[in-house]
């Protein structure tokens, strides 16, 4: 013990002494009210990545104060863009009113925030932050005036967001330069639009729709297939407290870097970067089918064809003359009516149906409703006047009244869509295979028949020799297991969540979205709905029911029943209004909410429920899967644990070292005998356990830290560092002082300690 107290307190009275000799240093990322910079001078975030300074862009004279990433030609944000320093005299400095400026040899004002207009602010200073955001700030309480990433010019970088709000109408726009010499204000905007299934449009003089991404599925932009393949970011989709909604993006390796702009021509351009080096420069929106309605009303575009523009079965062009010249966008026109339904001979019904289209971006103008896939395409069906139905996991039930605006056909991607067409188009054609598929059908009857009486044979034949299954089947186990959780009925589920509406989703994983809802006795819920393309299947839902069933402490997430109907496996939890523990730790404006007091708390709570799991709960359990977005917190902040669908039960006596050939969970928290050779016990919870640890300690991923010479994960580094008693690199700078403790417990936890 007293080797460990030495080895503890010496590094707190190292962290003690460097903080306050860092309070006495001046910062070189800050201007304040006595420190401006002049034309030639900079300053530079503390992690030497972005830079605030005078340049000018290509052959002009003209000098505008701008932040760039590494070097000049990586432009990420410019102050005055329309007002420009005609030659080297600016100065950017904190006004005597609070506001950050740009003045030049005259002293006249050439740019300001504009956000202050009295002496409230008169304390205030300017920060470049390790984001690359600038921070107008006040001194004494610590409250954000103004910042550049929620006044962009015409690029997005991780952690930005591209929002709107449909109820005030306010949105963070981003628009393009006017030539590549040129930055002042130009004929491109880029925005989010189409709230009900959010999509990003970029528009021509702010009024023309020149292309559009696609509805955001939770994934990808349906309409932009290359972002599968070229973005290598994690966007994500949120919904604030006002109504706010916006799109971030950031890198899973935060070694990559890269930055989004509108260009000039209107194309989105990303400049990619791994370890501080151009890997990538693409653009997407440059083919001629991503120009808003080429090919015109119900006109499909395919880059693939010749011409590009066609028209769909069973519709011709509306102006054939124009057509013949290229000229596409007066579109197409129906061959023959819809008719919806009509009654033939009494009693036999001619229906509209559906032909699809398959790999399409989906027409503009969407509407949305939260009908599962079945039933989307019966209420199109019903309704006359719906041409048109879609459907995705991520989006729900999307369908079209009117002209059908902006097709266009894939090589990939890209979504099923489905066309209203007359019955006289393709009744005819069914007629005709009436016969043939009824003879078919008939002999397949026949031999699945065959098959079946084979097999109850078989069945009949085992039991009586003794050599039947002696267990009940996987059905009747699953359902003995259902039968100890309240059950929910779809159709409450349904009300609850809105139908399941994008704006309730509150994440989605491995096993598929969740969603925030509200049962009608006031109770918040939350919904995780087990997705068709999920990488979970029934075994881990079932696993997750029969565990979590089992448990009851402070620190391990609630769940409150399920619900198993048609093809639906929902599990029903009790809400966590703030989300899960990565939200905050590694968010750059979340993670100042917690204090050294709130993250020891959380780290204090973690270490109980796992606790719990292993020795006090009536069956010992290794998670298996414990990293901070599985780690939920309440309203009082404090943890959950969550997700135990990769759980493993173990009995008092039964031996906790398991040797498996399938290897679950999430790298870089697992250690290296699982990972590696699939060796797993209690020592595995362990591992992750001191992982998290390091993370909460730091507020970075476990894969965010390297060094020149050679990249290393948080925990390779935090035990160079410890063995060198350096520990300031990697302690948050949030955090004052008091973690050196907590953090050899996380590093001695994530050791490879075990023989």
């Amino acid at each position: 013990m007293g080797f460990l107290s030495q080895k503890i307190y010496l590094p707190i009275f190292w962290v003690i002494f460097l903080s306050f000799y860092i309070c006495l240093s001046s910062s070189i990322d800050t201007i304040t009210s006595s420190k401006y910079i002049k034309d030639n001078e900079t300053i530079t975030s503390n992690n030497t990545e972005f830079i605030l300074g005078f340049f000018s862009p290509g052959n002009s004279s003209n000098r505008y104060l701008a932040i760039w990433y590494l070097f000049p030609s990586n432009i990420v944000w410019i102050a005055n863009r329309d007002q420009p320093v005609n030659d080297s005299s600016g100065v950017a400095k904190i006004h005597k009113d609070g506001n950050f400026v740009v003045m030049n040899e005259q002293n006249l004002m050439i740019w300001s925030t504009n956000v202050t207009s009295n002496d409230n602010y008169s304390n205030s200073s300017a920060k470049l932050e390790d984001s690359g955001n600038l921070v107008l700030y006040d001194e004494f309480s610590g409250e954000t005036i103004w910042d550049s990433f929620t006044h962009p010019a015409d690029a997005a970088m991780p952690g930005m967001k591209i929002a709107a709000n449909p109820i005030t109408g306010k949105k963070i726009e981003y628009i393009s330069w006017k030539s590549p010499s040129d930055p002042s204000t130009g004929y491109f905007t880029g925005s989010l639009e189409r709230l009900n299934a959010p999509e990003v449009f970029f528009w021509y003089n702010k009024t023309k729709p020149y292309w559009r991404t696609g509805p955001w599925n939770g994934n990808v932009f349906l309409g932009s297939p290359r972002m599968l393949t070229d973005y290598l970011a994690g966007w994500k989709f949120h919904i604030e407290d006002d109504g706010t909604q916006y799109l971030t993006y950031n890198y899973a390796n935060p070694l990559n870097f890269g930055i989004l702009s509108v260009t000039p021509h209107g194309t989105l351009k990303l400049v990619s970067f791994v370890n501080k080096t151009e890997v990538a420069n693409i653009e997407v929106g440059q083919s001629e089918c991503d120009i808003y309605g080429k090919c015109g009303p119900f006109g499909n575009c395919d880059n693939s064809t010749s011409p590009i523009c066609n028209c769909f079965n069973g519709f011709e062009p509306r102006n054939q003359e124009e057509w013949n010249r290229e000229n596409w966008t007066s579109g197409c026109v129906r061959k023959v009516e819809l008719q919806c339904y009509k009654v033939k001979n009494g009693s036999e019904v001619e229906q509209d149906e559906f032909l699809v289209y398959h790999n399409m971006k989906v027409p503009d103008f969407t509407q949305w409703s939260g009908a599962y896939q079945d039933k989307c395409k019966i209420d199109c069906l019903a309704n006359c006047s719906c041409l048109a139905y879609a459907y995705d996991s991520g989006v729900g039930c999307m369908y079209w009244i009117g002209d059908l605006i902006d097709l266009q056909h894939f090589s990939y991607g890209g979504i099923d869509l489905y066309m209203r067409t007359p019955y006289s188009l393709i009744g005819r054609s069914k007629k005709g295979y009436k016969v043939l598929i009824g003879s078919i059908i008939g002999a397949i009857g026949i031999i699945i028949l065959a098959i079946c009486a084979y097999l109850l044979w078989r069945k009949w034949t085992a039991k009586q020799t003794g050599k039947g299954p002696q267990n009940t089947s996987i059905e009747d186990q699953n359902q003995m297991k259902l039968e100890e959780l309240p059950l929910f009925d779809f159709e409450s589920v349904a009300v609850a969540t809105n139908n399941f509406h994008l704006a309730n989703m509150l994440g989605k994983g491995g096993f598929g979205p969740v969603y925030k809802g509200l049962l009608e006795n006031g109770q918040e819920i939350a919904v995780k709905r087990l997705s068709k393309a999920s990488t979970q299947g029934l075994e881990e839902f079932m696993n997750e029911v029969v565990v979590i069933s089992k448990l009851q402490h402070r620190n391990l997430v609630r769940i409150l029943g399920c619900c198993i109907e048609r093809d639906e496996q929902m599990l029903i939890y009790e809400f966590m209004p703030n989300k899960s523990l990565d939200a905050f730790i590694f968010d750059p404006i979340q993670k100042k909410v917690l204090k050294w007091k709130k993250r020891f708390n959380i780290i204090e709570g973690i270490a109980r429920g796992i606790l719990y799991l292993h020795r006090d709960s009536r069956l010992r359990i290794i998670h298996r899967d414990l990293k901070a977005s599985n780690i939920l917190l309440d309203d009082e902040m404090n943890p959950k644990i969550s997700d135990f669908g990769l759980a493993r039960i173990f009995k008092g006596d039964e031996d906790s070292e398991v040797n498996t050939r399938r290897v679950v969970g999430t790298y870089g928290y697992m250690p290296p005998e699982y990972a590696m050779e699939g060796l797993f016990s209690e020592k595995s919870d362990v591992y992750s356990f001191g992982v998290l640890l390091l993370e909460i300690v730091s507020g970075r991923r476990n894969t965010s830290f390297y060094n020149d010479e050679q990249p290393l994960g948080l925990v390779g580094l935090t035990w160079n560092l410890w063995n060198e008693d350096n520990m300031m690199p990697i302690i948050d700078e949030e955090l004052l002082q008091s973690c050196i403790w907590i953090t050899k417990k996380g590093i001695l936890a994530s050791k490879r300690m075990w023989k």
